[in-house]
């Protein structure tokens, strides 16, 4: 079977810095596109942020862009998600997800296959 397994979260206050790791069981993520995605309760996922495999392609949200920056170990197999000048709106549990198909981003949300469990990200004023 395969997973991916979200960490890193936790409690910090606004300004401060978090790096979220996921990481693959079952299937090398060299191959494969890798987004990360945020939900607050009551809303709907939104795309964070998004690697390519393939062709270096690199994509995120308007809300996080100079903030977070996504990178990728394949040697770990595992993707990061650096977080830093942390706002309260960050607020949300953080979730990795592949469509197990696509080396290039943007991913589609519909076609999304593989999701981890989740990492809770809580920044306080």
């Amino acid at each position: 079977q395969v997973h991916l397994v979200e960490s890193g979260g936790g409690e910090v206050q606004a300004g401060g810095s978090l790096r979220l790791s996921c990481s693959a069981s079952g299937f090398t993520l060299d191959y494969y596109a890798i987004g990360w995605y945020s939900q607050v309760p009551g809303k709907e996922r939104e795309g964070v942020s998004c690697i390519s495999s393939s062709d270096g392609r690199i994509d995120y949200a308007d809300s996080v862009k100079g903030r977070f920056t996504i990178s990728r170990d394949n040697a770990k197999n595992t993707v990061y998600l650096q977080m830093n000048s942390l706002k309260p709106e960050d607020t949300a549990v953080y979730y990795c997800a592949t469509d197990y198909f696509s080396s290039s981003c943007p991913l589609h949300h519909r076609y999304l296959e593989v999701w981890g469990q989740g990492t809770l990200v809580n920044v306080s004023s």
